[in-house]
């Protein structure tokens, strides 16, 4: 499995939009702190749309008051918090049903 990082993200923008990396970089950066604050704000649930992409969303858990230690079976009480979920759009959707023997090779 390949991981790709926040710096493959810019070389792609970069070579897509004939920017400068730095300025991309900047840009991608701006992008994801922004997203970031906006999801740890104090608002409970939320949703953040980007069309043809997908929906993040931040939703509340229920508190679980009789969780167990799977380490020495204790009982123990887990608060109500908040966490993340992300939904494809339909065109990321539609991509990713593509079976994996139409994909080219350097796609993989």
């Amino acid at each position: 499995m390949r991981t790709y990082i926040k710096k493959d993200v810019v070389e792609r923008v970069a070579l897509r939009s004939n920017e400068r990396p730095d300025t991309v970089a900047k840009v991608v950066n701006d992008t994801f702190t922004v997203l970031r604050e906006i999801m740890a704000g104090d608002e409970p649930e939320l949703r953040i749309e980007i069309r043809d992409f997908g929906v993040f969303e931040v939703k509340k858990t229920k508190p679980k008051p009789k969780a167990r230690n799977p380490k020495t079976n204790e009982i123990i009480y887990v608060a109500a918090r908040r966490k993340t979920h992300f939904k494809p759009g339909k065109l990321l959707k539609e991509s990713l049903k593509t079976p994996l023997d139409q994909i080219p090779a350097n796609e993989l």
